[in-house]
């Protein structure tokens, strides 16, 4: 791994594990214990793997979307004008099959959940996919049709938990757009918890909290009492071939916030998007945008969204967690009330 050839500016735009992670390399995926795996989904229609990390590298092989790939390291480009210099080393401990830009490839896990047979209250319970998909079908078979697929650390709202006749739990999912219900496999989906979602700094006033949204570095830091406590890599409004979309500057506040969204909008054949399960959404503007977490790219630290503030899951819930109001475990949206201050400049 190249870390010495990092400059400060890259540490910035490669950190999105909080403020820690700037005085460290890039995590190594190397580990000594098999079942912590770490894996790599193709967000593009396709995706090529390299003899090196590079673009002008040779091509190796050719992948589609949701193809996973065993991630064993990562290493930097040496292009240093690129926004995103992350390229993951595919293959296994021995053998290396080459390399993959990092913002065509979602870091994922197979973690598969015991089944839980228990009461769900009527507005029903919220849960994370654990595994890199699943499909969420329109009966409770593997054979029946498929409404949509559902990706790693999205969120689904499970209203009820059912069994086939082969034996095999299912949960009842609601979609909260079209208000149906699909079934997706139990073992693939865990329920949030209430210690998981404990709110961040609740001592510090929200008058004392900031977000800032830095749109030329494509920095998203929150503030405690003027000093920074959190930062990450974001991708805002890009230029598409419908379009160009914009994050609009200014000063707005979090006032309304869900766990969960379906967003969708458009022709998906001219840049529009069907996106179930969206997790983490604070919403700052009427017209609907909003920080949320993202599973279909990951190439933060360039603009590339229809002009939400996309950012990884685990960096969404952590801005949802300590951003204000509080929204309670089983409820499916906060609006109103005193949100946090946010402040979008150039």
């Amino acid at each position: 791994m190249k870390a010495n050839n990092i400059s400060r500016r890259d540490f910035l735009k490669l950190s999105g594990l909080g403020l820690a992670s700037l005085l460290a390399p890039p995590l190594n995926f190397h580990f000594n214990d098999p079942f912590t795996a770490q894996q790599g989904r193709v967000t593009s229609r396709i995706a090529w793997i390299y003899d090196r990390p590079s673009l002008s590298g040779t091509q190796v092989r050719l992948c589609q979307r949701d193809v996973l790939l065993n991630i064993v390291n990562t290493s930097i480009s040496d292009d240093v004008n690129a926004n995103n210099r992350i390229w993951y080393e595919i293959g296994t401990a021995d053998v290396t099959e080459g390399y993959a830009y990092s913002g065509n490839i979602q870091p994922v896990k197979t973690l598969l959940n015991t089944p839980l047979f228990m009461d769900i209250p009527e507005e029903g319970m919220l849960a994370e996919v654990t595994v890199p998909y699943t499909d969420a079908h329109k009966e409770t078979t593997k054979t029946s049709d498929v409404a949509y697929r559902m990706y790693y650390e999205t969120t689904h709202w499970v209203m009820s938990i059912m069994t086939n006749a082969e034996g095999q739990m299912w949960y009842q999912v609601r979609d909260d757009k079209w208000n149906k219900l699909y079934y997706a496999r139990a073992e693939h989906l865990r329920f949030l918890t209430a210690e998981e979602m404990v709110p961040i700094s609740p001592d510090v006033p929200n008058k004392n909290k900031k977000i800032l949204v830095q749109l030329e570095s494509q920095l998203v830091t929150a503030f405690e009492d003027g000093l920074p406590v959190f930062v990450t890599p974001v991708s805002t409004g890009g230029i598409f071939r419908a379009g160009t979309y914009t994050t609009p500057k200014g000063s707005f506040t979090t006032s309304y916030k869900r766990p969960s969204r379906h967003m969708a909008a458009g022709d998906l054949a001219a840049s529009g998007f069907d996106l179930p399960g969206v997790p983490w959404v604070q919403y700052i503007t009427e017209g609907g945008v909003s920080f949320h977490g993202t599973f279909w790219h990951n190439d933060f630290g360039r603009p590339r969204s229809h002009g939400c503030i996309n950012m990884s899951s685990s960096a969404a819930k952590w801005l949802y967690r300590w951003s204000s109001p509080e929204v309670p475990l089983k409820k499916e949206f906060v609006h109103g009330g005193i949100g946090t201050k946010v402040e979008i400049i150039l």
